[in-house]
């Protein structure tokens, strides 16, 4: 490593520098991208990555992807020597079993920079393509037993050479999908993705010597982990448990995440000892996501400004028993990996907060999974719509490590989030408008879900309520979800969330609820699904909420009057005084 002095302005700009790179990156690959599961989405991410393959910039796009470029370089260089690489180089991967992936549907693509020929560092993206095979339309369902039904699996494999696309790769990816036309064009997108971040990184070199930047990004992991050091000393020494479930593989069924976090001598170790056996369903959850859910958390609580980078990642030590739901071994499923770690982010919240209870946040809302798919009338062309619909996250129970609401502030100020994806995902609400212009779907209904969230002197966020019309005969829907039966716990006399619901027909002679697992239903032009989400869940007794708080949300019409009489105890003159005249209700669309 280079020791060669380095000021703190100079580490500053070279950080930035980079940080844009990545940023600028994500910006080429969403707006080149064709589906809109990336170009409207935004289910995609880029990083920057020295010699060593730590990621010294991540832009802010999805965390839990942060696992997955981490472990494809970690791959990628155990199987394709670095003295075997020239500039130009690309590799594809997505296997979580041999290319450091998380789930099939998100394709690394990786890209070593040289400098005077020599290795200077690597820039990553990845991106959710809607399908990439396997036995159901969208490549992602609970349903799937095993890795094989999941879709393609890809090791690092050299996509392009030299500057020159590998045709005979590219084949192979756009054989194995549902939907040729736009894996081509999310991986030309990819492709012009890294070209870009190549370029933002030679470009630093060029104007600073290599030995230079490779100082600063080395004294800038040492200043990300000693700051990230402090933040550890908020916490209270000691052991700390918290436990959370997953549908489990029967009906009724629950399987467990067993967490003991030990602080500690400035680190965190996350022991998932005693988690349940990996599940005979796409649950799961590979290594690679455990740790960049764990890393996503611990930053978001403990120091949301710290710079994304592997100098704080040096605090954080992971224990998961081989062949658990936490590190599942060949063949299991992990498609569903982003709605567990969803769970998995309220069980690490649980054991920090322990720890530092100003910190503390009730449990979530996951948000629920749909793949559309058919044949569109419209142009008589398959498609698959891979969409996610955003649950509320649970109230917070102090104000954090930098905010209190100890100085009398209004409750509501610590209220959940409302229509949120929980902390390790990220992805973007798919708009009506490109909805309908992409797929034969029309959404007739789009608004928060009243009383989703759990009461309590800081209220739950609200989930969501969607409702999608068929426009052709030929359309099926796969569904995913979790907390469908077991909901999100209110915390301290706090109230229970919602759990979600997915409803065909609703208010017809047809209603049904169909369940997690629901595999290419196939629906008549004309049907109606409806997605309610869940909420996130309550934190403190009701009664305890103040009375500007209340008012707010009998104005906004969060709250019915017979619920603040009966749930917040609240008399009529109280309320009557409280109370300013209702606004008009929230728009459904």
């Amino acid at each position: 490593m280079s020791k060669q002095p380095v000021d703190p302005i100079t580490t500053e700009v070279i950080t930035r520098h980079l940080l844009n790179t990545a940023e600028e990156a994500g910006v080429v690959l969403m707006r080149a991208a064709y589906s809109p599961n990336i170009k409207e989405r935004h289910d995609c991410s880029t990083a920057i990555f020295d010699a060593q393959g730590q990621v010294v910039a991540q832009a802010h796009h999805i965390p839990i992807h942060l696992g997955s470029m981490i472990g494809a370089i970690e791959a990628l260089t155990q199987r394709h020597p670095v003295d075997g690489m020239r500039p130009g180089d690309m590799f594809l991967a997505n296997d979580p079993y041999t290319g450091g992936g998380s789930h099939l549907p998100d394709l690394n693509i990786i890209a070593p920079v040289f400098a005077a020929e020599r290795l200077v560092g690597w820039v990553a993206n990845i991106a959710h393509h809607a399908d990439v095979g396997g036995m159901v339309a969208g490549s992602e369902a609970a349903v799937c037993e095993n890795i094989y039904q999941e879709g393609l699996r890809l090791p690092p494999v050299r996509l392009v050479n030299a500057g020159r696309v590998q045709q005979d790769i590219v084949d192979i990816v756009l054989l194995n999908s549902r939907t040729p036309h736009e894996r081509l064009g999310d991986l030309r997108a990819q492709i012009a993705a890294n070209q870009s971040a190549v370029r933002g990184v030679l470009d630093l070199h060029q104007r600073y010597s290599s030995e230079r930047v490779e100082a600063a990004l080395e004294h800038l992991l040492d200043l990300t982990e000693q700051r990230f050091e402090r933040a550890l000393q908020s916490l209270r020494p000691g052991s700390y448990t918290a436990t959370e479930h997953l549908s489990g593989d029967s009906p009724g069924e629950l399987a467990s995440i067993r967490l003991r976090l030990q602080i500690g001598d400035g680190r965190l170790c996350f022991d998932f000892d005693g988690t349940d056996a990996a599940l005979q369903s796409a649950r799961n959850i590979p290594r690679q996501a455990v740790l960049a859910t764990l890393y996503t958390v611990a930053k978001a609580l403990l120091d949301p400004d710290v710079p994304a980078n592997a100098g704080y990642f040096r605090t954080i030590d992971l224990r998961a028993p081989a062949g658990s739901i936490v590190d599942p071994r060949p063949p299991a499923a992990v498609g569903c990996r982003s709605i567990s770690c969803g769970v998995l982010c309220d069980a690490v919240v649980d054991a920090l907060s322990q720890a530092a209870p100003q910190i503390g946040m009730a449990p979530s809302g996951p948000h629920h999974l749909l793949t559309w798919s058919g044949l569109d009338p419209r142009n008589d062309r398959y498609f698959v719509n891979y969409e996610t619909v955003a649950g509320g996250l649970g109230a917070l129970s102090g104000g954090g490590l930098q905010t209190s609401n100890a100085e009398g502030g209004p409750d509501y100020r610590l209220d959940g989030m409302d229509a949120v994806r929980t902390l390790a995902s990220g992805s973007a609400n798919l708009p009506i408008e490109a909805l309908e212009h992409a797929y034969p779907l029309r959404v007739e209904r789009y608004a928060l879900r009243d009383g989703s969230g759990g009461h309590g002197r800081h209220r739950g966020g609200s989930g969501i309520v969607r409702d999608y019309r068929v426009l052709g005969d030929s359309v099926r829907v796969s569904l995913s979800a979790e907390r469908l039966t077991e909901p999100a716990r209110g915390l301290d006399g706090g109230g229970d969330a919602a759990v979600g619901r997915f409803v065909l027909d609703p208010g017809t002679a047809d209603e049904r609820e169909l369940g997690s697992g629901t595999r290419e239903l196939a629906l008549r032009a004309g049907a109606l699904l409806r997605v309610e989400t869940p909420g996130g869940a309550g934190v403190g007794s009701p009664r305890s909420r103040d009375a500007a708080s209340l008012a707010r949300d009998l104005r906004e019409q969060r709250l019915r009057v017979d619920q603040a009489r009966e749930v917040y105890a609240r008399s009529a003159d109280e309320l009557q005084a409280s109370t300013p005249a209702a606004s008009a209700p929230h728009s459904d669309r």
